[in-house]
């Protein structure tokens, strides 16, 4: 069986690679003049989101790995509020921002739980070592 890293075990990271091919997807359907503006701004950040969590994880830190999942986080949002202007400029219509907003949900749901699981642990930890030390 081939190996596979920590991040590629993440459902969250799965979901990630999806929502990057939507959008690029989406993406086909803007004017070419918006190619190095808009455009190239919402794929570095849908891409950002999946090596954001793909770095997360090479961390030895909960905090560090809980900071990783915020920066994804960051660039899910930049990622929706991008479409929200996409579909104010006419670029996309209302059934494909609902579409986006659909998978956007579900990985801020994901990502969320990892960054509250990742506190959580990291909490747990500094608790049992605080005990150890005492």
């Amino acid at each position: 069986m081939k190996y596979l890293y920590a991040f590629e075990r993440l459902d969250v990271w799965q979901v990630s690679r999806a929502l990057i091919k939507e959008v690029y997807r989406l993406l086909t359907q803007f004017p070419g003049f918006e190619m190095q503006n808009l455009t190239n701004q919402i794929r570095r950040a849908a891409v950002s989101i999946s090596l954001n969590i793909a770095e997360g994880t090479s961390r030895n830190s909960l905090k560090e790995q809980s900071r990783f999942s915020e920066i994804a986080y960051g660039s899910l949002l930049e990622v929706y509020c991008s479409f929200l202007i996409a579909k104010d400029l006419g670029y996309i219509d209302e059934n494909d921002l609902s579409g986006i907003a659909v998978r956007i949900q579900e990985l801020s749901n994901k990502l969320n739980a990892l960054k509250n699981s990742q506190i959580k642990r990291s909490s747990t930890q500094h608790q049992t070592n605080k005990q150890i030390n005492n």
